[in-house]
């Protein structure tokens, strides 16, 4: 890679970001058999880390996975929640290696999301933040839950991972044998990946503005997060397609930008059959409203839920159209990802990345403890998404 590409990688990333069951650690804790059971809109704190969770996956007996986000390096870049305030390097310290040091090692892992088939499934978008490194390619790896053991590969090419690009999140389809992943961009245009897990082929569409930013500021404590132009006035940032889920039956993929406020659902099988880029573009419609968000999960009810990020909250559009916040507690800065794990319960994965030293004129505004909450619900989710 060039330096010119190098700097245009870099440079996109950060525009990019810019632009079992629950144990008995748990601060807040279940309630016993024989007296209430707790209300919807609940929220509790489950874990208080050291260490500044990305995304998050929870099985359906409550064990927590999480990546550690890159802009606030650790000494892991996957973890399992093992207490209160502890964690463990998973599936073990070798694939937490250092950044670069060898082909078996998560550079920069972000998304994750457990299946049905009791595999964790992690994206890593191989890009660095300190300045000396060099991006790696992207890859998408799977772990069994029992044991730990690498069950899939897959490294993107240039062609479906190229350079500048962001892979962020993703929406896992067992049954079928797809992932669908959502490409921020940066420096390249946004786009929707589809990888076949049988044949091992990956697509990348990008033909349609449903994936860009919308002209909608991301305020977080008053603040507009942006960058300074060479005259001192902010560009505010402008963040294109982020949070992605997938309906529980896997035909509908619902998607949008983190700096947008519209909802939008594409059928699935299209993606599947190989459609045209013209009629995939045709296929894509709005659902309704959200709130610009980092996060989103779909419960088996076609209820969707979002990470408020402006307000400190999560908000939710319902299966009849409707938009509400659920809750709002200054708990909430900066909630990243969700995820469903015990029933009705929506695991939330805190973060305060609008305080880390690139979102923040280089200084580190925010600190630990870094927060993993958990929001009761009125419908149930699909554990680990």
């Amino acid at each position: 890679m060039t330096t010119a590409s190098l700097d245009r990688a870099r440079a996109g990333f950060l525009m990019a970001l810019l632009a079992p069951p629950i144990a008995a650690w748990a601060t807040d804790s279940v309630s016993d058999a024989g007296q209430d059971e707790p209300r919807a809109g609940t929220l509790e704190t489950v874990a208080e880390l050291p260490v500044n969770p990305g995304n998050l996956a929870v099985t359906a007996d409550g064990r927590i996975f999480a990546t550690v986000h890159q802009f606030r390096p650790a000494d892991a870049r996957l973890i399992e929640v093992t207490g209160e305030t502890a964690y463990a390097p998973w599936p073990n310290a070798a694939w937490n290696g250092a950044f670069a040091s060898g082909p078996d090692v998560l550079n920069a892992p972000l998304g994750i999301q457990i299946d049905d088939r009791e595999r964790l499934w992690v994206l890593d978008n191989g890009l660095p933040l300190a300045p000396d490194q060099e991006p790696q390619a992207p890859k998408l790896v799977a772990f069994s839950i029992a044991d730990g053991d690498l069950v899939f590969r897959h490294d993107f090419s240039e062609d479906t991972g190229p350079a500048g690009s962001f892979l962020n999140d993703l929406a896992v389809d067992a049954e079928r044998g797809f992932v669908y992943i959502a490409d921020v961009g940066g420096s390249a245009q946004p786009a929707l990946v589809t990888l076949d897990l049988n044949t091992g082929s990956a697509r990348r569409f990008t033909a349609s503005e449903a994936l860009a930013a919308e002209d909608v500021d991301l305020v977080i404590d008053g603040r507009t997060l942006g960058s300074e132009d060479d005259d001192g006035s902010l560009d505010p940032a402008r963040v294109a397609l982020n949070p992605i889920t997938l309906s529980a039956d896997g035909e509908t993929l619902f998607f949008g930008a983190m700096s947008g406020e519209t909802w939008y659902r594409l059928p699935a099988r299209l993606l599947r059959d190989g459609a045209s880029d013209g009629d995939i573009a045709a296929a894509i419609e709005p659902v309704g409203r959200k709130p610009v968000s980092d996060g989103a999960s779909t419960d088996a009810a076609g209820n969707h839920y979002f990470t408020d990020l402006g307000r400190n909250a999560i908000g939710l559009l319902g299966a009849d159209g409707e938009a509400r916040t659920l809750v709002r507690d200054q708990r909430l800065s900066w909630p990243d990802a969700l995820s469903f794990g015990e029933p009705r319960w929506l695991y939330v994965a805190v973060n305060q990345l609008h305080l880390s030293p690139p979102l923040n004129n280089g200084v580190e505004g925010g600190g630990p403890p870094f927060l993993i909450l958990r929001l009761r619900t009125e419908d149930a989710g699909l554990a680990g998404r």
